[in-house]
């Protein structure tokens, strides 16, 4: 059985797409930091949850290489 050009794809892919995700919600810092401290936490938890979304059909790509199961 020959490995798949996928895992290494997809191993990439989620680098660059973690990466981005934390360079725009680390660019959104200075506006957070003038909110209450309640708010900031709701926007840091949900933002820390958001990033997982499009994961699903990535790993599920680079498992099967279709994008649906």
């Amino acid at each position: 059985m020959t490995p798949s050009w996928r895992k290494p794809a997809g191993a990439l892919a989620l680098l660059v797409l973690i990466t981005f995700w934390v360079v725009l919600i680390a660019s959104l810092s200075a506006v957070v930091a003038s909110w209450p401290v309640i708010g900031q936490m709701a926007f840091y938890a949900l933002t820390g949850v958001i990033w997982i979304a499009p994961m699903k059909p990535l790993l599920s790509w680079m498992e099967t290489g279709r994008w649906r199961p």
